[in-house]
């Protein structure tokens, strides 16, 4: 070798690193150097660990702002990671020769600052010669390299070109990825497919001129691109980035002294576009003019895991110091590895996933898959069936047109959620080892592709896990979101959606600062957001985070901001906003086994607070505002009935929403949703709940309140559609207020009307329109007979209900034994208690004194459930006087 071999690549191209790697077993150099930060020298070596498992980056971070970061991602087709295992593996001294990220990361910085600054007015002639601003910051074009800024910190005043577009449009093409794909990507995949007769293609033309590349000459395609990028600059100068000119400064220089130490026998591997300014003869002052003066700051650097999901441009992470990113990294990634036959192994693969995904994919779809797309490649003059063939094909062949599971195609294999791994031996944060510590005592492996867990935090691991997700939320760590789970809605259990994504080291990094491991970490922050909090939600839910998180440490501080705070506001719905917290709060700290004595002391002297200011609260307020009380109101309804021991509260609770039941000067919606919620506690009869409803639609009301109460007795998801199908007098009411609505007026209260009704279930729709489409006789009048109605008996047939028991029994795994149901029903004036065979008492009674065997006032079977909604495996009496349990 007689110079320095500059090898221009295109940045995670699988084509380019095999020329790369042939072109360095050719050439046998004695050093080589990579295009990236010098801070990771140190770091190289971790590229031969057995545990070093490509997609990684290289990660920089400003010490003093971990937040203010860059990534340097490499994966196993990346031409720079083959070059480095290249020089690792022969023994070869290898150094990275763009700029430092102490600038870098210093020049972004001061960009931001530039943008968020006015513009000032600038006199005609500042532009540069070629149209751009003054020292402007720019990137790479097109083929950006690592460590350049994302495309949309480019200034929009330079004249910014993408090379490959330009190179692509000279070879007659007007997609660049496919002329990439065919002179490159494709060249050595080891296929049988012949190039087309005819075609134009050529392994490497050099922007329309000159010869073709010689494909035995290992150093011909770069020869060509670097022809053909040295004609590009000619004509477009730096392509309007001025940035570029820094970095090549700095690589010059750092060329120099490779080849003062080792010779002329030094390669290169750096993006194409930095080919030409390699080439070109500058003094070493005029270089280092060019880098003095440059902004700095103090960085750490370290490998961290990345994915080929945000190898690809559409989850290139904007803002993090990179922007060079491919549509395709798990196709490229197979065309690297494909021994031979890349096509029929790709289809194989497909064929594979589909098969998972239990569609019906034979050898046969996997043989017609491989002919079409190489039919297709013929038809398209191309060498090679490329990317967009073999979609075509799949989705003709495997898919049948559709392109449902062709999504599932691109997002598992044509992008893939591959995960890297680092060894133990990089350099990392103290919390991120503590981190990586806990994640392996748990068996909680990081993994890119989402998955969803369970955990029952009455075991021990399972708890560990709950509070470990709960601290990392708290510290900002997005790894996990907490999710309605499937199962049992008992307060033991809990359900997490997972992810990894690389952007948590960095968010790991700036949690550091709070301590060095999660557990002191999360109580630093959890006092410092108490002491720093001015709303009295804001440490309620920190409470409750610090249970859920098992905080101890930060409890005293957290509690001591909550009794200022709550002592402090006034504000009754700031108040509701809070009790619903500190409730669930307590019901965990049951769980967890967490002393919350000083919390339930809190907790009932806001909820005494509550029912003194809520019934002048509730009065004069508009239509937003009552909305807004009427969702604090069952907040706070629920939160009482989960507080321990609040059987005076409870008492004074409903003497609350009796007032607001009974008050006209409250609005509509809160007064019928105050009088629906004592009719379902039992404190309100039915009697009585239909007085109040007649007296809301009575001819003198407004039709526009009228609505609002229906909507706040029966709307939402609580049950009132149930309850209207089971209470014709109520029904009734509804349907004579609703027929008597003026014409001028109807239009006003139908929204109210059908926003209500809408939430109602489809089968409860159904029934409701049933029962008045048969007129006034199915709604009107206290004591309608079922029996004249079609589908209903005279009565309860006992010996057929008797029948169905040992079915019931079956169905709901209750044993004959330990069921305690007699043979015979006994009538409505009963105890409520059933007998087992011993003549024992079984308590049937829940903390409102109604049957678990029964139905709710809304018709819904409580199922032998409490009211937090824990599952009690009561048996079901046959004592029911309405006959619902059989």
């Amino acid at each position: 070798m007689t110079g320095p071999l500059l090898l221009g690549v295109r940045h995670h191209g699988p084509g380019s690193a095999r020329a790369v790697r042939a072109a360095l077993d050719a050439a046998s150099p004695a050093a080589v150097l990579v295009e990236g930060p010098p801070e990771g020298d140190g770091l190289l070596a971790l590229a031969a660990d057995e545990q070093m498992r490509p997609p990684v980056a290289l990660l920089a971070h400003a010490v003093d702002d971990p937040g203010r970061a860059a990534f340097w991602p490499l994966a196993e087709f990346s031409p720079e990671w083959v070059a480095i295992r290249w020089a690792l593996a022969h023994e070869v001294p290898v150094r990275f020769i763009d700029l430092p990220a102490a600038h870098s990361l210093a020049l972004a910085a001061h960009e931001e600052a530039r943008r968020a600054a006015p513009p000032p007015d600038r006199p005609e002639g500042s532009e540069g010669p070629d149209g751009t601003s003054a020292g402007q910051p720019g990137a790479d074009p097109g083929s950006v390299g690592p460590g350049a800024p994302a495309p949309d910190e480019a200034g929009s005043d330079g004249l910014h070109i993408d090379p490959i577009a330009v190179l692509a449009g000279a070879a007659g093409y007007d997609d660049p990825e496919r002329w990439w794909e065919d002179v490159v990507e494709h060249r050595g995949t080891g296929s049988r497919t012949a190039p087309a007769a005819g075609t134009a293609v050529t392994p490497l033309p050099a922007a329309g001129r000159g010869t073709p590349a010689d494909v035995t000459d290992p150093f011909a395609p770069f020869a060509a691109l670097g022809e053909a990028m040295t004609a590009l600059r000619e004509g477009y100068g730096h392509g309007g980035r001025d940035r570029d000119l820094v970095r090549e400064a700095h690589m010059r220089l750092q060329l120099r002294a490779a080849r003062k130490e080792f010779g002329d026998g030094v390669a290169v591997v750096c993006g194409a576009w930095h080919v030409p300014a390699l080439e070109e003869r500058t003094t070493v002052a005029a270089d280092r003019a060019l880098l003095k003066g440059l902004p700095k700051v103090r960085t750490e650097m370290t490998w961290v895991p990345w994915t080929h999901r945000r190898l690809a441009r559409l989850g290139s992470p904007s803002g993090r110091g990179y922007g060079a990113g491919i549509d395709s990294p798990g196709w490229y990634g197979h065309l690297f590895g494909a021994p031979d036959r890349p096509v029929e192994r790709w289809m194989t693969k497909v064929a594979g996933l589909l098969r998972d995904e239990d569609r019906m994919v034979s050898s046969a779809h996997v043989i017609e898959a491989v002919r079409l797309a190489e039919t297709l490649a013929v038809m398209r003059g191309r060498p090679l069936a490329g990317l967009g063939e073999t979609i075509d094909a799949v989705r003709a062949v495997m898919c049948d047109g559709s392109d449902v599971p062709l999504d599932l195609v691109r997002d598992r294999l044509v992008i893939g959620d591959v995960l890297g791994e680092v060894p133990d031996t990089a350099p990392a944060v103290p919390l991120q080892r503590d981190l990586t510590r806990l994640q392996r005592s748990l068996r909680l492996k990081p993994e890119a592709l989402e998955r969803e867990l369970d955990l029952d935090l009455r075991k021990e691991t399972d708890a560990a896990k709950s509070r470990l997700l709960h601290r990392l939320r708290l510290l900002g760590v997005g790894w996990g979101e907490p999710v309605a789970g499937r199962g049992s809605t008992g307060t033991f259990r809990e359900s997490w959606r997972l992810r990894w994504e690389p952007e948590l080291s960095v968010q790991i990094a700036e949690a550091g600062v709070w301590g060095t491991t999660v557990l002191s970490a999360a109580t630093a922050k959890a006092e410092s957001l108490a002491l720093t909090a001015t709303a009295l939600g804001e440490v309620t839910a920190l409470a409750e985070h610090c249970l859920l998180a098992g905080l101890p440490d930060a409890l005293p501080v957290v509690m001591k901001a909550l009794a200022d705070r709550a002592a402090l506001d006034a504000d009754v719905g700031h108040l509701a906003q809070a009790l619903p917290a500190l409730a669930r709060s307590l019901r965990y700290g049951d769980v967890r086994a967490t002393d919350t004595a000083a919390l339930g002391e809190v907790a009932a002297g806001i909820a005494e607070r509550i029912c003194v200011g809520l019934p002048p609260a509730c009065t004069a307020l508009d239509a937003d505002g009552a909305a807004e009380m009427r969702g604090h109101i069952d907040g706070v309804h629920h939160a009482i009935g989960l507080l321990p021991g609040t059987g005076e509260l409870g008492e004074r609770w409903s003497s609350v929403l009796r007032r607001l039941a009974d008050r006209d000067t409250v609005p509509g919606v809160i007064r019928g949703r105050a009088a629906r919620l004592l009719l379902d506690d039992g404190r309100l009869e039915e009697d009585e709940a239909a007085r109040l409803m007649a007296l809301a639609l009575s001819p003198g009301t407004e039709p526009a309140d009228a609505a609002a109460w229906i909507e706040g007795f029966v709307g939402g998801a609580s049950g009132g559609g149930l309850l209207l199908v089971h209470d014709e007098r109520l029904l009734g009411l509804v349907d004579a207020w609703l027929a008597g609505v003026p014409t001028n007026a109807f239009t006003d209260v139908l929204p109210l009307l059908r926003r209500t009704f809408s939430a109602y279930e489809p089968g409860v729709r159904r029934t409701l329109g049933e029962l008045v489409a048969r007129g006034p006789a199915a709604t009107a009048g206290p004591a309608l007979d079922r029996s004249a109605m079609p589908g209903f008996g005279p009565g309860l047939d006992e010996a057929r209900a008797d029948a169905m028991l040992p079915v019931l029994h079956l169905l709901l795994g209750i044993h004959e034994s330990a069921a305690g149901v007699r043979a015979g029903s006994e009538t409505a004036g009963n105890e409520r208690a059933g007998h087992d065979q011993e003549g024992n008492n079984l308590p049937g009674d829940d903390q409102a004194g109604e049957s678990l065997a029964a139905t709710d006032r809304t018709g819904t079977d409580l199922a032998g459930q409490d009211p937090a909604g824990s599952d009690l495996d009561q048996p079901i009496h046959d004592n029911d006087p309405a006959g619902v349990a059989r």
